[in-house]
């Protein structure tokens, strides 16, 4: 029985971890805190999480490769200043997008079987998508990034 209660008294062990994580300390303070400034936009029925100089892929918009498109139903601001909820849109708000490639999106099978019935039916499908760049945040004309 006196085995067992050494291990659970092992105190010098315990406090080298928390001389580590003073040490750490320091170091995360000079690192940033959160992500960055970002939005949150409403494009093709769906919310996006935009960050400056990022791409993502969203539904086929009617656009050219190497246009730009302007998106100004912004729903959230996070900048370096605070957060900014709109209600339901964020006044002034735009975000400007660089169409970099239209593509499509991986096959995705759907198979539908009718047991007993010798129904059997297999349909594939590939979304169309298009890969923009986020190359500005502006709010009220000035840009947050």
């Amino acid at each position: 029985m006196a085995e067992t209660t050494t291990p659970a008294a092992s105190a010098p062990s315990e406090s080298a971890p928390s001389s580590t994580a003073e040490s750490a300390a320091p170091a995360s303070s000079s690192a940033p805190s959160g992500p960055g400034p970002y939005v949150i936009v409403e494009a093709s029925g769906q919310q996006f999480w935009l960050q400056p100089d990022r791409y993502i892929d969203i539904d086929r918009l009617h656009a050219e490769v190497d246009s730009t498109v302007t998106l100004e139903t912004v729903l959230l601001v996070k900048d370096g200043k605070g957060t900014t909820l709109g209600a339901p849109y964020v006044e002034g708000a735009t975000v400007e997008l660089q169409v970099l490639a239209h593509r499509r999106g991986p096959k995705i099978l759907v198979y539908k079987m009718r047991p007993k019935k010798k129904t059997r039916r297999k349909n594939g499908h590939r979304q169309e998508l298009t890969r923009v760049l986020v190359k500005s945040i502006q709010v009220a004309g000035k840009p947050i990034a």
